[in-house]
Order: C-alpha cells, then sequence, then structure tokens
C-alpha cells in the first residue's frame, strides 16, 4: 500500500485505488494514514466526523464506515494476496489501525527528509541540507489534504503540516543562501513573500538575496513595504533583529557578504541580539 497526504488523498493497493468517494469515510482513512501502526481510539474517529454533536448511531456508522474501507482494500488486494482486509485495517481494543509500514505513507518519508536537512544544516553541512529539504518539500503535491473534508482533529493535523513545510521551505533558502545562490532564489522569495505578506523571516532572506544580488534598493524597498504593512495592520515595528538588518544594509556591513561561516545560524537571526 501506499498513501499520499502531501497533496489530494491517494492511497493505492496493487496500482488500485482504495480511496472512498464518500466524505466521511475520507476521513477516518486520512486520519488512520497519518498513524500508521498506531491504533486511533474510537472516540477520537467519532470526533474528526461529528465533532461534538454525535448521533445516536455513532458507533454502528463507525463501524460500518470501517466495514466499507475493508471493502474496497479487499478488492484491491485480490485473492491471492496472503491475509485479509482485516489483517491490514485492524481492529483493536477500543479504536483501529493501519498495519502498514511508515514509510508507505509520504508524510513520513517527508518528516524523515526534513529531520535530516535540518541536522545537516545545523552542522554546517549546507549543500547536503539543502539536497534533503528540496527533496522532502518535492514530495508536496498541494495542501496537505486538500480534497478532504476535514474535522477538529485532521485540522489540526493539516495545520501542523502547513507550518513544517513553511519551516523547511524557510530553511532551504537558508542553506541555499549560504551556497551563494541568491540570484537563483530572488523569484522564489519575491513569491513567498507575496503569499506571506508578514513573515518576517522569508523578508530578511529577500533582502538578504536582493542585496548580494547588487540590489541594495530593491532589499530596502522590502523592508519599507513589510514596515508599512505591520504598522498598518498590526500596530507594531519589525522585529529588533530586522532593524538590525536593515541598518546593516545602510551602512553596507561587510558581514552581509559573508556566505558560508562557522557560525550556523538562520539568515533572520544574522543581527539577533
Amino acid at each position: 500500500m501506499k498513501i499520499k497526504v502531501l497533496g489530494p488523498l491517494n492511497a493505492e493497493v496493487n496500482g488500485i485505488s482504495i480511496v472512498p468517494t464518500a466524505g466521511k469515510p475520507r476521513q477516518i482513512l486520512a486520519l488512520l494514514a497519518l498513524y500508521p501502526g498506531r491504533v486511533v481510539p474510537v472516540p477520537t474517529l467519532m470526533e474528526e466526523i461529528w465533532g461534538t454533536d454525535l448521533p445516536q448511531s455513532a458507533l454502528t456508522t463507525l463501524q460500518t464506515y470501517i466495514l466499507q474501507l475493508r471493502r474496497r482494500l479487499g478488492t484491491a488486494m485480490g485473492p491471492d494476496t496472503p491475509g485479509s482486509a482485516k489483517d491490514v485495517l485492524v481492529t483493536r481494543y477500543g479504536g483501529y489501525l493501519l498495519q502498514i509500514p511508515t514509510e508507505a505513507v509520504d508524510v513520513h518519508t517527508y518528516e524523515r527528509l526534513v529531520a535530516e536537512g535540518q541536522q545537516a544544516f545545523e552542522d554546517g553541512e549546507d549543500g547536503h541540507a539543502a539536497k534533503c529539504l528540496r527533496e522532502a518539500l518535492d514530495l508536496w503535491e498541494g495542501p496537505a489534504l486538500v480534497d478532504v473534508r476535514v474535522g477538529p482533529i485532521l485540522d489540526i493535523e493539516v495545520m501542523r503540516l502547513e507550518e513544517s513545510r513553511l519551516v523547511a521551505r524557510e530553511r532551504r533558502i537558508d542553506a541555499d543562501l549560504r551556497l551563494g545562490r541568491h540570484v537563483e532564489l530572488i523569484a522564489e522569495l519575491t513569491d513567498v513573500i507575496a503569499r506571506h505578506p508578514q513573515h518576517e523571516g522569508l523578508h530578511s532572506q529577500a533582502m538578504v538575496a536582493l542585496y548580494r544580488s547588487g540590489r541594495q534598493a530593491s532589499a530596502l524597498d522590502v523592508y519599507r513595504r513589510l514596515r508599512q504593512r505591520l504598522i498598518e495592520d498590526l500596530g507594531v515595528e519589525p522585529s529588533p533583529q530586522l532593524q538590525r538588518l536593515h541598518q546593516a544594509m545602510l551602512a553596507v556591513d561587510p558581514r552581509l557578504d559573508v556566505i558560508s561561516g562557522p557560525r550556523r545560524t538562520s539568515t533572520f537571526d544574522l543581527y539577533a541580539a
């Protein structure tokens, strides 16, 4: 079985999709897929589907959804496959689990690559960090579970994954900046700061990429527009780190020309106190 949650929900056995068309069984499959080999308690599944307003027939209906998933799974497995659908979508005391390896689900491959990339970044291995993080981000095919109606449990998981995706992208850009890939990053950073107009870390990266590409005026304009937005929308000034980065650009601080060096830090923390 191969399952993808980093984008539209996709689950295949022997090349045959087992993703149901009905909304609630899709939610159940998605939630079980996020925890392969681990029991998801019945109350958690019920909360995901119905929230706090459980119908009287909640348990019976949940069991019906599980049966529907097993039927699709059994059809895809075929008669020649060892074991049965019940051996894959397993009933345990108090809940259900998908008895599949973690690497069968794309999110776990993603998290392994991110962890490896983060460690390489902290160790100053910028090339390896950029490679791992780029491979992790390439696994995404759109917003997580974009075609699944999410309840309260999946909503938390989707937000966590999207935040992880943004952090991984920011760290990958940091690694690329330390490798001197400034010009190559400008188009990507122009797009990403437009999508995240109040994200100071991404704006700091855009400023550094532009500055190191000989576009000091454009770098300062990124700061000006961010400051104006923060003041108008939130009534706050940019953080001290970003203000110091701005002053360093005005002063043409030679430290801004350092690409890779002994200090293993993010762009945003370049001028941290």
